[in-house]
Parts: C-alpha cells; sequence; structure tokens
C-alpha cells in the first residue's frame, strides 16, 4: 500500500480518542491527508490529558478546561467526525470494517487502533462504595469527591506508579494513607531493589504507611459507614457523586481491608492500582495476533491498511530486539505520530518506530524520570547526586551496554544521557560522562 491509496475521497478511522489517537489525526492532517477522520472513543469526551488525573486534578488544583489536550477551536480546524460514547464491537482487519455499539458500522481505507488500557479490577470490590480505580476523568472526579474531608482512611492496593500517586496526593489533601503492596519492593521488578527501596522512601518521609510483602484477603463493608454523610452539606461538590451518586448511597461502605497476614487497616476510601489489562477484547475474530495487546511489526502495522499506537501495542524495538509494550504517555503520543506515518507511508515502505522509552511521575516535592528500559537483575550505579537525600542519577547496565537512566529530581542531568542510549553506548561510556 503505498501514500497515494489515500485521497480526498478516502476514510481513516482512529479507535481510541485520547492521546495517541489525536496525534494520530494531527499527524495525518499535517502530512497532507484531507480525507474524512471518523475518530471512535468509548468516552463521551474529547481528548484529554491522563496523567492529572492522579495529581493536579484530583488535587483539585486544576480545573478540566485545563486537562484538555486541545481547545475546541484547534479540534474543530482538524474536521474531526468524533463518535463519542460509542464503543467499538469488532473488527474486520481484512474488509476494515469496524462495527459500534450504537448499532452503526464505519467502513474505512485505514484504521489507528488506539484503545488504550482498563484498570484491572479487584475480587470481591464491585458493589462496594468508597472503593475506586483511576482511568477516566470521571473515576478522578469520583475519587476527588471521597477524598474531599481531611482526616479520612485511605488504602491504596498497588505501589506502582499510580498508585504512588494517589498516595501522594492524598496525602497532601490530609488524608491518612496506607499503601499496600504484595512484592517485597515496590517497584522492585521495573527499578531493581535499591531504586525501588528508594521510591518508597519518598512516602514513608511523609507520613504513609507502606505495607509490602503481603496481599490483600478481602474488604469489609457496613451499610452505614458512609463518609460522605459527614461532608458539610453547604459543600456544592459534596451534594452528588459526578455519575449520580449521592451521599446517601445504598450502596455499603467499605470500612476495613483484611491482609493476607490477618492485618485490619481501617478504610474511608479504597483505590485499587493492581495494572491494567489491554483494550482487546473488541477484536477477538479479527485476525489480527492477540498477545497482551495487539502485536505489531516494527512499522506498528498489524495488517495491510491497519496500524496500532499507544498502550495496547506490542511490537519489536529493532534498536534492542525486544519486544515490548509501553504504557507510559510519552510513548502514546510518539507512537500515534509514528503509527499514523507508517499508515499513510504503507507497510513495505513506512520506517521502524525506534523510541528511547521515558517516563515521568509526580510524587510530593519529587520529579522521578527514567529513560530506556531498565530490568530488575541490571547493574546500577549511583553518578550524581545522593539517594539519602533524595535527588540522585542512577545508570543501568546489562551485557555492558548502558540500559536505563533514572532520576530523582535531576531532569537537566537525566537528558544528558538520551543521546548515549539512541547511540547504544557500553556502559563504561555512560560512566565516564562528566555532567556539568
Amino acid at each position: 500500500m503505498s501514500s497515494q491509496t489515500f485521497t480526498e475521497s478516502s476514510t481513516i478511522a482512529i479507535v481510541g480518542a485520547s492521546l495517541a489517537g489525536l496525534r494520530a489525526s494531527e499527524t495525518l492532517r499535517g502530512q497532507g491527508f484531507s480525507g474524512q477522520i471518523v475518530v471512535i472513543g468509548a468516552e463521551p469526551h474529547t481528548p484529554y490529558d491522563r496523567p492529572p488525573l492522579s495529581k493536579q486534578f484530583l488535587a483539585g488544583t486544576w480545573d478540566e478546561n485545563r486537562i484538555q489536550l486541545r481547545s475546541a477551536e484547534k479540534l474543530d480546524a482538524l474536521g474531526l467526525d468524533f463518535r463519542l460514547g460509542c464503543r467499538a464491537l469488532s473488527l474486520d482487519a481484512t474488509e476494515k470494517r469496524i462495527e459500534l455499539d450504537d448499532g452503526s458500522t464505519v467502513i474505512a481505507d485505514g484504521i489507528v487502533l488506539a484503545t488504550g488500557c482498563s484498570p484491572r479490577s479487584l475480587p470481591g470490590a464491585l458493589g462496594l462504595a468508597g472503593v475506586h480505580t483511576l482511568r477516566t476523568i470521571d473515576d478522578s472526579k469520583a475519587l476527588a469527591l471521597d477524598l474531599s474531608e481531611p482526616g479520612r482512611n485511605v488504602v491504596v492496593i498497588g505501589a506502582g506508579f499510580i498508585g504512588a500517586e494517589v498516595a501522594a496526593t492524598a496525602t497532601a489533601l490530609g488524608c491518612a494513607v496506607t499503601v499496600v503492596e504484595a512484592l517485597p519492593v515496590p517497584l522492585g521488578k521495573i527499578l531493581g531493589e535499591e531504586m525501588g527501596a528508594a521510591a518508597t522512601a519518598l512516602h514513608t518521609r511523609h507520613g504513609v504507611e507502606v505495607r509490602t510483602g503481603v496481599g490483600v484477603a478481602e474488604l469489609r463493608s457496613h451499610p452505614s459507614k458512609d463518609p460522605a454523610s459527614s461532608v458539610d452539606p453547604a459543600n456544592p461538590a459534596s451534594a452528588s457523586h459526578p455519575e449520580g451518586r449521592s451521599s446517601s448511597s445504598a450502596l455499603p461502605w467499605v470500612c476495613e481491608v483484611i491482609l493476607q497476614d490477618g492485618s485490619v487497616l481501617p478504610a474511608d476510601v479504597v483505590v485499587v492500582g493492581i495494572g491494567v489489562i489491554p483494550n482487546t477484547q473488541w477484536l477477538e475474530g479479527s485476525g489480527l495476533e492477540i498477545r497482551d495487546g495487539v502485536v505489531a511489526d516494527p512499522t506498528l502495522h498489524v495488517a495491510n491498511g491497519v496500524v496500532v499506537a499507544g498502550d495496547i501495542a506490542r511490537w519489536t524495538h529493532v534498536g534492542t530486539g525486544e519486544e515490548m509494550r509501553i504504557e507510559h504517555w510519552t510513548n502514546a503520543a510518539e507512537q500515534g505520530v509514528a503509527a499514523a506515518r507508517s499508515l499513510l507511508a504503507g507497510r513495505e515502505a513506512a520506517e521502524p518506530y525506534v523510541p528511547v522509552p521515558f517516563f515521568w511521575s509526580d510524587q510530593y516535592e519529587t520529579k522521578i524520570q527514567m529513560l530506556g528500559r531498565p530490568r530488575s537483575d541490571d547493574e546500577v550505579v549511583v553518578v550524581d547526586g545522593s539517594v539519602a537525600e533524595g535527588q540522585f542519577v542512577a545508570l543501568y547496565g546489562r551485557g555492558g551496554r548502558l540500559t536505563a537512566v533514572l532520576g530523582f529530581s535531576r531532569p537537566r542531568q537525566l537528558m544528558a544521557y538520551r543521546q548515549l542510549l539512541v547511540d547504544g553506548a557500553s556502559f563504561k561510556e555512560a560512566l565516564a560522562l562528566e555532567l556539568t
């Protein structure tokens, strides 16, 4: 398929109205595609930014307008046909036909798949008020309401980056926070034990109790224990849940988290952050390879005229030979651009997507940043600052090569190593770099 395949009478469908889908649509227009672009989104919202949902938006310091990725005027200028509040049910990848849950069908000349992920749920949590996952703007609004009174007991299950950010925000709001993590060291499988312990120390320094090496046995509730009932009725935010749940909800409210070691944690609010699942169920029977995401070639093609981007994309990085799926903001943004370019170029002419993975997480006063792809068994060397003081840069090495760079509140120093990762530098060369 060549770029000439797409004309002003062509239709390209983007399934997923979030960051990757938006960047894909902007790239299509920027590359000269003048045909119809249909953007299908399961949520009723135009594309918005997700990282603030666990931080500024949850804390109430940013409003809904501030997290919109583009203004209404800029979206209008793109000439997109939004189908919002509409979920894709199935795909025929050969015919490029998408069936939607409103009974309609979209037939396209090219397709970008960018349906993202959904949070994993905790068994026994359904039907309990006060128990939350966090993925959407509506999730954040609901959680913010339940955190609106200082002093509430908040239990965060899962010490990954979303759980850690929620813990930091809830602490700043005056809540008493306990984090429960089944691993012996939070983030140990990603950062390694030493750096995982450094990330945990951020929370303990701010009064958060971190319980590690133990899972959750059950959640207990009491029908009359509703912390929202104590919210000042003069406060408009306490009047109703953003999805209509009032403070007098008939649902039983969570009151305790029982751990597998028998410990009992009081809980007015529980946040479940135990990972996500790629939204690929609707692609069963499509003919595409589904394996913890949608498996693509190095150019992000999954079929002729069909590409994938964002959290659901699993592709082979030709620079490292590693098959990967990345769930971070920067990858969604960059991959949306790359997928659109690949689609227009065609499968044979498209270039491989070869990024330097990057993510960040803001927790309390600390900005955590990572370049590259570490493994827990990598060699780790701190080359700048001090772990004890909470400001440092650490290098990760494996097989004599630099694999990743981690920084705690050292953005300038961290970025000095980016080109070394691009160049495939040796670990020795990275250790020899002098920071200025």
